[in-house]
């Protein structure tokens, strides 16, 4: 096979907007405090009744119809979405979601990777195409964090949000470059619990200062070998879109791999960390307003829980 490109993305959030001055009102936090250590102003928060599977439906419709995929022909193949806070174990997100969509007789897989989902989703996504498992699939991050967030722990409630974001990808046609290059993936599987989803209820928690080193550390190598796979510099990047975790941990991260004529997604200012949404759901952003333009080499870069990552350049859509 030819490889496989992005052919569209989407993005959803809830309509609730949750400000620092909001949280400042439920813990002993305040809009200074958060910022200077986060970078975060705001997050979206979903209500009682919009479970995963419906945030990632609004996500993967605003995909499908920028692909110009209507409802009664869409020919997917596999869906595969990327969450860690599903509440049941079967049936998984990605049936729900296909069976919300009219999707027929897809293969539906969850892919549980935290933070770095989508890149590993994505990964996978080109390589069920690249085996000839696959013509078009269609690949959602989606979280609800608030569904396990600690409202009265200020370390981690001030952080999170909810939301989705969602790409179509199919097989590049014949003789067209590929348009997403090969993974880099990896985890350090001594450090998995430095960040956690865990207990009963399940709750999330993280060693803050132990993620950043980390990830300021270790990760700008990384990532820069995501580039020599692809056969790209990092200065021939036309955007950065790095898990929206911290702007604390994005702004040097983006420095140190050398993106120096790249635009670097900063989402997590006004969403929060959406976990697995939040790699789409900025890329979707970039795109919508113009920033990133058809065909400029973009690199995503997913890390987090289980101290794993994934990242790889795209062409934009």
């Amino acid at each position: 096979m030819n490889g496989s490109r992005i052919a569209a993305v989407g993005h959803y959030q809830p309509a609730r907007i949750l400000t620092n001055e909001d949280l400042a009102a439920l813990v002993d936090t305040s809009d200074e405090w958060i910022t200077s250590r986060v970078g975060i102003r705001t997050r979206h928060i979903a209500g009682p009744d919009e479970p995963v599977d419906e945030l990632a439906g609004h996500a993967a419709a605003k995909a499908l119809a920028t692909a110009g995929l209507a409802p009664d022909d869409i020919d997917i193949d596999l869906v595969l979405v990327a969450t860690s806070t599903a509440v049941d174990r079967s049936p998984n997100m990605a049936a729900r979601v296909a069976h919300r969509l009219g999707i027929p007789s897809p293969a539906a897989m969850d892919v549980n990777v935290v933070c770095a989902g989508f890149t590993h989703a994505l990964a996978t996504a080109d390589h069920a195409v690249r085996a000839g498992a696959a013509t078009r699939v269609l690949v959602i991050g989606a979280d609800k964090m608030s569904d396990v967030t600690d409202w009265t722990d200020r370390t981690t409630c001030v952080l999170v949000g909810d939301g989705a974001g969602a790409a179509v990808v199919e097989a590049a046609a014949p003789g067209e470059a590929p348009g997403i290059g090969p993974v880099l993936w990896g985890s350090v599987p001594e450090m998995g619990h430095a960040v956690r989803i865990e207990g009963t209820p399940a709750r999330f928690a993280q060693e803050g200062q132990s993620v950043y080193r980390w990830a300021t550390t270790r990760l700008p190598a990384i990532a820069r070998q995501a580039c020599e796979r692809a056969g790209l510099t990092p200065e021939e990047l036309a955007g950065v879109v790095l898990h929206q975790a911290n702007l604390r941990i994005i702004e040097p991260l983006a420095q140190k791999i050398g993106a120096v004529n790249a635009v670097v997604a900063r989402d997590v200012v006004d969403s929060g960390n959406t976990s697995a949404a939040s790699i789409p759901l900025a890329l979707s952003k970039l795109v919508e307003r113009g920033e990133i333009g058809t065909g400029d080499p973009v690199l995503l870069f997913g890390f987090g829980g289980n101290l794993s990552y994934a990242g790889q350049v795209v062409r934009c859509p």
